[in-house]
């Protein structure tokens, strides 16, 4: 299940998790976004209890958008121990999804 990120819930649900999140920055109207977000949900529901995952609406978010920097959509980010290790920019099928989460 993707949790929906805001700046009230970020740190409680990113930062200070037990295990790792993939953050998944997007926008209703991005194309790419519309592509990867069943890649992305059916990563939550194959690793529920060993990967978090969750999602940004950078329209709602901007702030925390601004915050990270973010400047093209779909941006990925994977944190761990409540630190930014890896990101991954555009469009990305699940199997490559897979493979960047395994590295």
């Amino acid at each position: 299940m993707e949790l929906v990120l805001t700046g009230a819930n970020f740190e409680t649900e990113v930062l200070q998790s037990d295990i790792p999140v993939l953050v998944d920055f997007w926008a209703t109207w991005c194309g790419p976004c519309r592509m990867i977000a069943p890649a992305v949900e059916a990563i939550a529901v194959e690793r529920a209890g060993s990967l978090k995952v969750g999602k940004v609406n950078v329209d709602e978010q901007g702030p925390l958008a601004m915050q990270f920097g973010i400047q093209s959509i779909p941006t990925l980010l994977l944190f761990k121990d409540g630190k930014l290790v890896d990101s991954a920019i555009g469009y990305r099928t699940k199997e490559q999804l897979e493979a960047w989460l395994d590295n």
